[in-house]
């Protein structure tokens, strides 16, 4: 794999003569100075950086170019402020829109299905790594960046140092897109409230162990009972041990495909995605998917699958306030900050932010935040060596039917706003690291008692058990949809857990079945196994798991700084 694609001794070539010289160097000291601080390089390796860039934009000067991403605080800096930045500096005139992540996979389906540019370039989700490997519209960025796109490729791009570069690498060992944000999925707690002695004691009267972070699904919810029927207020005021969202809508269906099934021990082990099957319940031989349900060798509607919605279900309805049922992904966001959680198994960092804001609830007088993040627990049929959790990665995507002086153009500006002149403030706006070396700036070392554990997670080793959609699903949009309907079915109990469990994995395979005969994915494109009784594959290791005779073993609790002292010792290793 080409990591490092020109040498330091090429950087300076390239940045051969005087820098006066350069239309847009007056430019760049000005954001430099203004804007683009802290950085892991100096000022001087900056401007060297930006030179490089206004040498590689001067044939595109005046071209009006227009990319595109959902709307996240990092995006809506890119948008207002770095794509300002950009056209001033080089010359390019870029326009960044900001439009809803189901908005963003239409517009790329459209440009898809009718090979007509509408965007020069994409950011989205990394989940789509499987669609895009196998349609073989998109540009594989290995070859680009040594071929086709090799004059406006960076010098001093490393990919080595970005943190999810595994996740946008397909099977043939390409990588197909470039990080542009990153955010994890864990467990937040009330850190206050679990350090208060007289709810630790009263825990461990109730429960027989200690009050902390639960490493399992036990815990988590002995934890939500508690807090939700045994202590119900704290200072007067309600509080609950759970919070979730579960109305009809399609962001019911990021909560399962985000890695919740995995969560919950469904799939097999594997990193960054359980092999042969994944998160999603979807098996492979090799690079070919092979089925979903179990009577094919899948795990969607499998024991692990079906215990997995059903707690989620009866968290939602037992221990979360009454509301969040009829709550979406974006109302339900900032319920925890209002000061009424003490938990929350399925949390983004992507949060951060606005739960750190001073004169919330759960932010103290001195803007220390109350709370803190830590790992996901896991459920009973999770094994080590599995994912833990999802993480997203919304990653920069060039598309072939994309003219190629206009993909060259929007590749500059991608590479820009990724570089290391500008990544760093880019990462403490936003709080969604792409860059290893940003995360271990003295800046974040500095800010990380304000961020609740993000610093220290990123720096953990624990992190690489948090990876977004794998490589197994081969048309992320077709079948993504699926999945917020059959769960719906389930909250609303129209369906028993099994039965919506069931459908979905039909009609997964149904999609897979179309897409076989359609024979336009090559061969990794789906090829269903035959069905055989249940037993068969039950019998066999790994996924699809056999029920377990007790779903709910002793609860299991973490303290939450030795926690961070073990990650500490192992990332120094």
């Amino acid at each position: 794999m080409i990591r490092t694609f020109v040498a330091a001794t090429a950087m300076t070539a390239l940045l051969a003569g005087p820098a006066g010289a350069l239309a847009g160097v007056e430019e760049a000291k000005k954001w430099i100075d203004d804007e683009f601080q802290p950085s892991t390089l100096s000022k001087e390796a900056q401007l060297q950086e930006m030179e490089w860039f206004i040498k590689a934009a001067e044939p595109f000067k005046g071209m009006d170019i227009k990319v595109v991403s959902e709307t996240i605080t990092t995006h809506e800096y890119e948008s207002k402020t770095l794509a300002k930045a950009f056209s001033e500096i080089t010359g390019i005139n870029l326009t960044h829109d900001l439009i809803g992540e189901g908005d963003v996979i239409e517009k790329l389906q459209t440009q898809m299905q009718s090979n007509k540019n509408i965007y020069d370039a994409y950011i989205n989700d990394s989940d789509l790594i499987g669609t895009h490997f196998r349609y073989q519209q998109v540009v594989p960025l290995s070859d680009w960046m040594v071929g086709e796109g090799q004059d406006v490729t960076n010098p001093g791009l490393d990919v080595d140092d970005f943190l999810g570069i595994s996740f946008t690498t397909g099977p043939d060992g390409k990588i197909y897109q470039l990080p542009d944000q990153q955010f994890a999925n864990l467990y937040w707690f009330r850190y206050d409230l679990f350090k208060r002695p007289e709810l630790q004691a009263q825990f461990k009267e109730l429960y027989g162990y200690d009050l902390g972070v639960p490493v399992n699904w036990s815990a988590y919810q002995d934890i939500a009972e508690f807090f939700s029927e045994k202590v119900k207020e704290i200072d007067g005021k309600p509080i609950y041990g759970h919070m979730d969202y579960g109305k009809k809508d399609p962001s019911l269906g990021w909560r399962f495909t985000d890695a919740w099934l995995s969560m919950a021990g469904a799939g097999d082990e594997g990193i960054p995605n359980g092999l042969p099957v994944d998160e999603w319940g979807i098996r492979v031989d090799g690079c070919r998917p092979v089925g979903s349900s179990v009577s094919r060798g899948g795990a969607t509607n499998g024991p692990a699958a079906v215990y997995a919605l059903t707690k989620y279900i009866d968290w939602l309805k037992k221990y979360a306030p009454p509301e969040a049922a009829g709550m979406t992904f974006s109302e339900s966001g900032p319920v925890p900050a209002q000061g009424a959680i003490a938990q929350q198994i399925f949390w983004y960092t992507a949060f951060t932010a606005d739960m750190a804001r001073e004169g919330t609830p759960v932010v103290d007088e001195n803007g220390n935040p109350k709370w803190r993040m830590a790992p996901s627990p896991h459920g009973p049929y999770w094994t080590e060596g599995m994912k833990l959790g999802y993480q997203d990665a919304g990653s920069w995507t060039l598309m072939k039917s994309t003219p190629v002086d206009r993909r060259k153009a929007a590749w500059l500006y991608a590479q820009f706003v990724v570089s290391k002149t500008v990544s760093l403030k880019k990462t403490h706006v936003g709080l969604t690291p792409i860059r290893e070396s940003d995360i271990w700036h003295e800046s974040f070392t500095e800010r990380a008692p304000k961020l609740g554990g993000l610093v220290e997670f990123y720096r953990s080793p624990a992190r690489v058990q948090w990876t977004p959609t794998g490589t197994n699903v081969p048309d992320y949009p077709k079948l993504a949809q699926l999945w917020w309907q059959n769960v719906a079915d389930a909250v609303t109990g129209d369906k028993s857990p099994q039965e919506a469990m069931d459908a979905l994995a039909e009609q997964q395979d149904q999609v897979l079945q179309r897409l076989e005969r359609a024979g336009i994915q090559g061969e990794c494109g789906p090829k269903l196994n035959p069905e055989q009784d249940p037993s068969y594959w039950f019998n066999l290791p790994g996924a699809p798991k056999a029920k377990l005779a007790n779903e709910k073993p002793q609860g299991e609790t973490v303290d939450y700084d030795e926690l961070v002292k073990s990650w500490a010792a192992a990332a120094k290793k």
